[in-house]
């Protein structure tokens, strides 16, 4: 497996050299709106601990973060009545991923509506905020 790239993308949003629309912070995880939402609420997961991917995580770094994808799944399903939410995390290009940073992507679903594809341009900051807050409101 290739090591970690402390340059990734979410790496340097970490260290404030990208902004974000931040949604949740505790001293060792980073929540976010993902700039290409699959559906409203789309928001993403990090461990503040450089990590690849689910398999060269650290298992203490995945105690602490599990927990916080819980919460704040269950809080984007009531900020967006969802019917249920779907929670996905990819290890390696094969797989999908694209951004080599550990990070678990939490996204409302509604009964009947499709995902949107995941490229393509970013929505709107003003909108990221306004998802961002309903999400808040509800944890």
């Amino acid at each position: 497996m290739t090591a970690y790239d402390p340059n990734n993308i979410f790496a340097k949003i970490l260290s404030g050299d990208i902004p974000s629309v931040k949604l949740y912070e505790d001293d060792d995880t980073l929540a976010f709106m993902d700039v290409m939402p699959q559906a409203p609420g789309h928001l993403l997961v990090i461990p503040k601990q450089g990590s690849r991917n689910l398999l060269d995580a650290d298992p203490a770094v995945l105690a602490k973060l599990l927990p916080v994808v819980q919460k704040l799944a269950n809080a984007a399903k009531e900020a967006f009545e969802a019917d249920g939410v779907y929670v996905a995390q990819f290890n390696e290009a094969a797989a999908g991923q694209t951004v080599f940073h550990l990070h678990f992507h939490v996204i409302p679903r509604h009964d009947g509506l499709p995902l949107k594809p995941h490229t393509g341009g970013m929505e709107n900051v003003d909108v990221l905020k306004a998802n961002a807050e309903k999400i808040r409101a509800a944890l």
